[in-house]
């Protein structure tokens, strides 16, 4: 018994079907009618609420309240 997915004993001699293959007609796809075009929504750009660098990431501004690190600046009690 041949496995389905091994298509390498079609060519070996001796493992030809015994019984040919049913020949079919080939089947053509149905065609139906023509379907509308879908149109694409155009895309625009949204304004972000930060600047905005080359990246796409926001401008990195100094809080006097983090330090370099981003963790927050202890004041002196």
């Amino acid at each position: 018994m041949r496995d389905k997915k091994d298509n390498a004993t079609f060519d070996l001699p001796g493992f030809e079907s015994a019984t040919p293959p049913e020949s079919s007609p080939p089947v053509e796809p149905k065609r139906g009618g023509s379907r509308p075009r879908r149109t694409l929504q155009k895309q625009e750009q949204l304004q972000l609420l930060e600047e905005t660098d080359a990246t796409g990431l926001p401008v990195w501004q100094k809080d006097p309240s983090l330090d370099d690190t981003g963790l927050p600046v202890w004041a002196p009690a």
